[in-house]
């Protein structure tokens, strides 16, 4: 590949991508990576189902890689269907027509855990196992990982495709998946609040830390292309929690926190995910590794999300009408 590289980012304030891009950037440089989105601060700002403006930006920017995040997650994608269509699949199909037309030569699209059904093993599910989703938003990865695997052989151009499984860290936001209750119990638990959770409390998914999904996202994109042998993606796994697993995390550092099992539509979606996730083929393909365990990512949840709450109440206390009035 050309030496020079230049990043175009689709989704850049999504969960993913607020963590990304700064990873990016240090590692390319910040003038090297344009990063887009609806809405936010953003370098420019994209519609990825706007064919037209999509092409512009492409022929100005002459991107070498494009990290295509834009998408409408799992719960809200239930809600709203015909969005979650529109940007998950058409927008990505853009970004694939584009990129051929461009000259782009590589792209990133990350795919799901949505894309199983309840007919897979649960346990250690396998990176070919049938891909027969419940989901609006599954269905759509399901068919971008099979687009991925036929532009890598009709264009020649080398997308890669990573099946996240649920993605836990503290910087940033939870978007609308139905595993971000796995950040949400954190918020609650150093807020001092109890946790609704929407999940049954044995209801174990393949979870994956935000830092972890950075560090393998960046070394699948940098490794050599004859070292990705899966046209279609790879599994990333970390390890499986279920509810129960994470209160009971939780509680060892924070004995008073409480937890109220409310399951809802979100339950049914994780029932028919895999528990764990078989992810050989990316070890033994390109070297992936993750570093967190749950208990090492609960401690690192409590202490940086403990941190960040803390400065907020000093800040809200420091700018209350008495402590102005005492100052002056």
């Amino acid at each position: 590949m050309d030496t020079r590289q230049v990043i175009l980012v689709t989704g850049c304030n999504g969960q993913i991508g607020r963590v990304l891009v700064p990873a990016l950037r240090a590692r390319h440089g910040n003038s090297q990576v344009i990063a887009t989105d609806l809405r936010g601060a953003v370098d420019r700002q994209l519609d990825v189902t706007d064919t037209a403006a999509l092409l512009a930006l492409l022929r100005e920017l002459r991107p070498t890689q494009i990290y295509h995040l834009a998408a409408v997650l799992s719960a809200t994608g239930e809600r709203d269907p015909v969005r979650a269509w529109q940007v998950n699949l058409n927008g990505y199909f853009n970004v694939l027509e584009g990129a051929v037309a461009e000259g782009v030569e590589r792209v990133f699209f990350p795919s799901s855990i949505a894309v199983y059904g309840p007919d897979v093993p649960r346990e250690a599910t396998p990176d070919d196992a049938p891909t027969r989703p419940s989901t609006i938003y599954g269905i759509a990865k399901a068919a971008g990982e099979n687009l991925a695997a036929w532009y890598r052989e009709k264009h020649g151009l080398d997308v890669r495709v990573l099946r996240y499984p649920g993605i836990i860290g503290w910087e940033s936001a939870p978007g609308g998946g139905t595993t971000d209750y796995a950040v949400e119990i954190f918020h609650a638990a150093v807020k001092g609040e109890t946790f609704v959770c929407p999940l049954s409390a044995e209801r174990a998914l393949p979870m994956l830390a935000m830092a972890d999904a950075v560090r393998g996202t960046l070394d699948y994109m940098a490794a050599p292309r004859e070292q990705i042998r899966r046209a279609s993606g790879y599994n990333l796994g970390g390890f499986s929690a279920a509810p129960a697993d994470f209160a009971a995390a939780i509680r060892s550092q924070c004995p008073s926190f409480q937890i109220d099992y409310q399951p809802d539509a979100r339950d049914r979606i994780a029932a028919s995910w895999p528990a764990g996730l078989d992810d050989r083929a990316a070890r033994e393909d390109w070297g992936w590794q993750p570093h967190y365990t749950l208990e090492r990512l609960s401690l690192a949840m409590l202490a940086h999300l403990g941190a960040d709450y803390s400065a907020q109440q000093a800040a809200k206390a420091a700018t209350h009408p008495r402590a102005i009035q005492r100052a002056a």
